[in-house]
This record gives structure tokens, C-alpha cells and sequence, in this order.
């Protein structure tokens, strides 16, 4: 499954199919706002210019866009959930945190086309009428972070942000703000970024209420990933209709999965990179024919489909479609950020195992009793099921645990814990074998805990 001509890469060679490569990654160049205009850049934004805002609005939502930063929500149901206007500032907050292990889809966009980003920005602005946009990224990107303050300093000479209104075109005034992160994966939650944008400590916040009624600054906002807003462009160039062209409906009587997305492959494969594939395209035809295969020619055992959040997919589902039904059809939590990481046939899934749980409990912020605890005592257990010093009493207290810190709704403020728990108990139920084989036999039953559905459950 192929696109016949790239859309949200056209001016990043080198991520299509290996037989149609669109051009050599060696030739990537950073996209500045005088090259973008002269190749139609901001067209986009100047025809939405002309539309009334709640039609820009339809069009997102009737193109069905559903949210590129993991959760899979629709842009434009978030930007209708803005309450009436009231003459105070209301801002857009676009969340390039992209802390997910294995996730570095994001980062091309802002290394090589920041402009297409800042004219989705621009449009999302106008079409929600939001005075301000706080672009926050990473710590860990600094020189992406220079790029992008450069991108927007070129904007502002074009006159997309600030000066008069939109391209001079209207008297509607956006400003445009690169925010950097200290480095805290917990800041990709929305409103733990919305703390980490007002100086505070990025600790999540209670909801309700939600971003849109009270969010930065106590006022209406709309938080987005980067490729959310990147993808709207071609949307609003080409229509709804183009857009539902690309991608699969639901197999499993769900939303559709339309568009493309782009998916950064890493692990075992031997062309690890970002690659634009439309929705629906299956983990084996990406590892195969976009990546050139599993390494040294082994075999695949293994994938964490879309971010370590999101589970894993075991040896049998190779084929496994890469669109939002993923998660009800392979016992993952959903697609998340669609960026595999492929393990081959030599893989210690107990390591890897292992390895998320060390990366959930470093990153916990410590709010909620049920993430910070039990954190603590999943990576425990598995470090000692590891090192061969566990009995399968260990093994069942490491199901039980995972399937009861996160998976109550309520229990934790946001969905860290619920990440952890899916990571470890997919990796758990899908390998169990090799887990069984690194622990002792009991001495006794473990009592007062029924185990056998959380063991035989993902």
C-alpha cells in the first residue's frame, strides 16, 4: 500500500517506499519561507482567509482528522468544543514534546518543513479565533528548537503572525511563541504541558474542566500535535473529500482511518527512518517494503506498534493494519503515534520488558499513589524475574499489579500509569513463555489475589 505522490513530505525527499523514494534523504534541505511561498506555501491559509471560520471548521471535521500526537481524537470536534468568544485572549498550544520512546515523526517536520506546520497554526488560529500560539518542544531538540524560532521569525516578515492581521489580508492579529521544555516526558500530557508553558512544575491537571473551556492562562485553549495541524494544509488545499480518498474505513465497524501519517521506524530493520504511508498499511509492508526488511535478514518477533504506551504486537501479527483499529483488534490501548519499534527472532522480550518499566518509573511525576508506587514495584519485579532470582509467584504479583494500578478509570489523573500497565502486561501475555522460563516454581500459592483472568487477559 502505497501513495502515489507525497503530501505532507513534498519538500522532505526521501520518505516514501524504497522503490519510491521521492527523491534522496541526503538531499533534505531546511524549507525557509521565501522558498515555501515561491512553491505555493501559505495558498492554504490565504484561501481559508476568505471562508468564514466555522466552514474551515466543517471542512476539518468533514475530512474526519483524527489527532497525530497518539490519542487519535478529531481536530476538528476539539475545535468546535470552544465556548462562544467574549473579547479576552484564547490561545492554541502545539504540543512537539514527542518524549513517546521510539517517537520522532515530529522532529522531520520541524527539521525540514516548519513552515507547512506554522501555516496549519495560522489556519487553526483564524479558524477557532485564538490570539496566541505557544509552540512548545523538547528540551532534547535544541537545534530543532532554533530551526523552528527561525521559521516563525520568517513568518512574522511575511506577515502570517503579528503586524496588521493574517498576510495583511484581515485584522485578525496572531502572535506565534517557541516555549522549550526542560525535558519531562510527563509534559506530552496536554495539561501537563499547559503547566510547563506558565512556569510551573509539568504536573497533569484534573478534568474537568478541559483545555477548551479552561486551559492556558485559565482561558480557552485548543492543544495539537504538529503533524495534526501540518495535515490540515493539504486538507483545506484539496478538500475533504480528496483526503477520505487516502487511508481505510473501519474494518471493525469504527471511525475511519483516512489520510496519511507519517511513521518513524526504528529497531531491527535495516532503513530505520520517518516514512508517509497512508492509514491502513500493514506493519509487515512497512518493515519490508518502506524499510528494506528485518536486519541481517532474521526474522520478526515482534513490534511496539505506536509508542511504548501503547503495547506490543506479538510474532502472529506481523500483518497487523497500522490504522485506529489496531487496538481492538490486537489487544493493544490504540495506534498512538504509529511508530513501530520492530524486535527480531533474537529479542529478550523479558529485557525489553524490563526496559519500558524503567523508562515508566523514571518518568512518573509522582502526583498519583497508584502510578508512583506501583511504578516503583513493576520495574522491581521485573528486574528480579531478569536476573533469575523471582518465583511464579512474582510473575502473577507483576499481572496483578499492572492490571490494577492504571486500568480503573479515575484512579490516576492521566494516562501514564495506563501506558505502563499496557506496555508491561502485552509484552507479559504475549511472551509468556520466555517469562515462565526465568522464574522458579513456588513454594506456595500466592494467596488473596485472583490472578488467573488478569494472567490469561491483555
Amino acid at each position: 500500500m502505497f501513495l502515489d505522490e507525497p503530501v505532507l513530505t513534498k519538500n522532505i525527499p526521501g520518505c516514501g517506499p524504497l522503490q519510491n523514494t521521492w527523491g534522496k534523504a541526503e538531499d533534505r534541505t531546511v524549507t525557509t519561507g521565501k522558498t515555501y511561498r515561491d512553491r505555493g506555501g501559505y495558498s492554504a491559509l490565504e484561501k481559508c482567509l476568505d471562508m468564514e471560520p466555522s466552514d474551515i471548521i466543517d471542512e476539518v471535521k468533514n475530512a474526519i482528522l483524527r489527532g497525530r500526537g497518539g490519542a487519535g481524537f478529531p481536530a476538528g470536534m476539539k475545535w468546535s468544543f470552544l465556548p462562544p468568544e467574549d473579547g479576552q485572549p484564547r490561545y492554541l498550544a502545539i504540543n512537539c514534546d514527542e518524549a513517546e520512546p521510539g517517537t520522532f515523526k515530529d522532529r522531520l517536520l520541524v527539521d525540514f518543513d516548519p513552515h507547512l506546520v506554522l501555516e496549519g497554526i495560522a489556519m487553526a488560529c483564524w479558524a477557532c479565533k485564538l490570539d496566541h500560539a505557544y509552540f512548545f518542544i523538547r528540551g532534547e531538540y535544541p537545534s530543532q528548537a532554533i530551526t523552528m524560532q527561525r521559521a516563525i521569525d520568517e513568518a512574522y516578515e511575511l506577515g502570517v503572525f503579528g503586524g496588521s492581521g493574517i498576510l495583511g489580508k484581515c485584522d485578525f492579529k496572531v502572535e506565534c511563541t517557541l516555549h522549550r521544555g526542560a525535558g519531562a516526558y510527563i509534559c506530552g500530557e496536554e495539561t501537563g504541558l499547559l503547566e510547563a508553558i506558565e512556569g510551573r512544575r509539568g504536573w497533569p491537571r484534573l478534568k474537568p474542566p478541559f483545555p477548551a473551556v479552561k486551559g492556558l492562562f485559565g482561558r480557552p485553549t485548543i492543544v495539537n500535535n504538529v503533524e495534526t495541524l501540518a495535515a490540515a494544509v493539504p486538507i483545506m488545499e484539496k478538500g475533504a473529500a480528496w483526503w477520505q480518498g487516502i487511508g481505510v474505513e473501519s474494518s471493525i465497524g469504527g471511525p475511519p482511518s483516512y489520510g496519511t501519517k507519517l511513521m518513524g521506524v526504528s529497531g531491527h530493520v535495516e532503513k530505520p527512518g520517518v516514512y508517509e504511508a497512508p492509514l491502513g498499511v500493514s506493519l509487515k509492508c512497512l518493515v519490508e517494503d518502506y524499510c528494506g526488511g528485518m536486519r541481517g535478514s532474521k526474522g520478526f518477533k515482534a513490534a511496539i506498534a505506536g509508542g511504548a504506551s501503547m503495547g506490543i504486537l506479538s510474532t502472529d501479527q506481523y500483518e497487523a493494519e497500522m490504522d485506529f483499529d489496531i487496538g481492538r483488534k490486537y489487544d493493544l490501548m490504540g495506534l498512538g503515534t504509529a511508530c513501530p519499534t520492530v524486535f527480531d527472532e533474537d529479542t529478550d522480550m523479558v529485557a525489553v520488558a524490563r526496559n519500558l518499566s524503567r523508562f515508566f518509573k523514571n518518568e512518573s511525576c509522582g502526583q498519583c499513589t497508584p502510578c508512583r508506587e506501583g511504578a516503583q514495584w513493576m520495574f522491581k519485579l521485573l528486574s528480579r524475574i531478569e536476573a533469575g532470582e523471582a518465583d511464579s509467584n512474582d510473575l502473577d504479583m507483576l499481572l496483578e499489579l499492572a492490571g490494577s494500578m492504571g486500568i480503573m478509570p479515575g484512579t490516576t489523573i492521566c494516562g501514564l500509569a495506563d501506558g505502563h500497565n499496557w506496555a508491561v502486561r502485552t509484552v507479559v501475555n504475549k511472551f509468556r513463555g520466555e517469562f515462565e522460563a526465568r522464574v522458579r516454581p513456588a513454594k506456595t500459592a500466592l494467596q488473596g489475589v485472583a490472578l488467573t483472568s488478569s494472567a490469561n487477559a491483555i
